[in-house]
């Protein structure tokens, strides 16, 4: 899926919640706590990582392309 950024940078339990990926955010922080999602091929551990366009998250088999 393809998200596209309107500001500068999106934190990463935002970009999970928003794209439904995770259902709410305690599920999201869950995620990134547990090594659940991958940013550019990288486990990412950091809960409010700054996600900026370019980057590629994988969480849950869904991938998404930041635009």
């Amino acid at each position: 899926m393809e998200f596209t950024l309107t500001e500068e940078y999106i934190e990463l339990i935002r970009l999970l919640k928003i794209t439904r990926i995770a259902e709410s955010g305690g599920q999201a922080k869950l995620m990134v706590e547990n090594g659940d999602v991958w940013r550019n091929g990288v486990q990412e551990y950091r809960k409010r990582a700054k996600i900026r366009k370019g980057e590629t998250i994988t969480a849950n088999g869904n991938t998404i392309n930041v635009l």
